[in-house]
C-alpha cells in the first residue's frame, strides 16, 4: 500500500510540474493578443488585464507619461479632445511626434485609433532620442496608419494601412473605413515582431534576418544610417499634419 502512495504521489508531483512548466511558458503574439478585452470600457484596463500584466499608457484625461520628442513638454500641437489624443495641426507636413517618456524592449501594444479622410500616421517604437535626429522615424520601425482609399495619389503597398512603413506590406486589407475604430497590436519579443490590426496579422518579421537586412538596405532607409539599429527604445504616436484620434493605450512588457 505505501509503495501504491508513493509511486501515486511521485506522478502528482510530475504531473505538477508539467504543468507548472507549461503555464510558465512565454505566450506568443497571439495569447498575449487574447488578453486584451475589446469591451473594456475607454481607457481602463479590466481586472483580468491587470493581473495579465498590463499598463495603461493614457488614461483619456492627462498628458502624463508622453512628451514631444527631444522635447521636456507635451507640445501644443497635439491635444486631448473626447477623451482621446490628437493633433491640432493642419496640412499633411510632418509635425511634432508625442512619444513616451519611458523605453521599452520586449512588449505587447495595444491602440485603437480612428482616422479622418486623407490622414497619415503611424506608431514607431524602438526610437533613440538625440538631437542628431529630428523625427523618430529616423531610428524606429513604424506601424502604418493611413487613409488608403481617400490618400491623395497612390501608394506602394509597403504604405498602407499595417504595413511595416518602408519595409513589410500588409498581408491583408484589415482596416476599417474613415470614421470608424482601429484596433492595433504590436508584438516585439527579442528580434521577433508581429502586427496585427483588427484582429488579423498583417505583417510577421524577423529583425536583423536575411530578408529584414536585404529590405533595410535596399530602399529608404539606405538613406538612414541609424534607422532599425536599436533595440530598445521609445514608442511614438506620429503626428503628420493630419487628424487621427487615439485611445485605449495599453502596454504589457514582456
Amino acid at each position: 500500500m505505501m509503495k501504491t502512495l508513493s509511486k501515486f504521489c511521485l506522478i502528482a508531483v510530475f504531473t505538477a510540474c508539467l504543468l507548472s512548466c507549461k503555464s510558465s511558458e512565454p505566450k506568443d503574439a497571439k495569447g498575449i493578443f487574447s488578453e486584451i478585452d475589446s469591451n473594456a470600457p475607454a481607457n481602463m484596463l479590466t481586472e483580468k488585464e491587470k493581473k495579465s500584466g498590463w499598463q495603461l499608457l493614457f488614461d483619456g484625461s492627462s498628458t502624463t507619461g508622453w512628451r514631444g520628442y527631444n522635447m521636456t513638454i507635451f507640445p501644443d500641437c497635439w491635444a486631448i479632445e473626447d477623451a482621446c489624443l490628437t493633433m491640432n495641426t493642419t496640412g499633411g507636413a510632418e509635425s511634432q511626434d508625442i512619444i513616451t517618456e519611458k523605453t521599452y524592449k520586449n512588449f505587447a501594444l495595444s491602440v485603437d485609433y480612428k482616422v479622418t479622410p486623407a490622414a497619415n500616421s503611424g506608431v514607431i517604437y524602438q526610437i533613440k532620442e538625440d538631437t542628431v535626429y529630428k523625427f523618430p522615424y529616423e531610428t524606429g520601425p513604424e506601424m502604418q496608419i493611413i487613409d488608403d482609399e481617400g490618400w491623395p495619389g497612390g501608394l506602394e503597398e509597403w504604405q498602407k494601412s499595417g504595413a511595416s512603413y518602408a519595409m513589410y506590406p500588409a498581408k491583408v486589407k484589415a482596416a476599417k473605413p474613415v470614421g470608424e475604430w482601429n484596433h492595433l497590436f504590436i508584438y516585439v519579443r527579442d528580434n521577433k515582431v508581429t502586427q496585427i490590426l483588427n484582429s488579423q496579422v498583417v505583417v510577421e518579421f524577423e529583425k536583423y534576418s536575411d530578408e529584414w537586412n536585404k529590405l533595410r538596405n535596399s530602399g529608404k532607409w539606405t538613406d538612414f544610417p541609424d534607422w532599425g539599429k536599436y533595440d530598445e527604445g521609445h514608442i511614438s504616436l506620429q503626428n503628420h499634419g493630419t487628424k487621427v484620434w487615439f485611445r485605449n493605450v495599453k502596454l504589457k512588457e514582456l
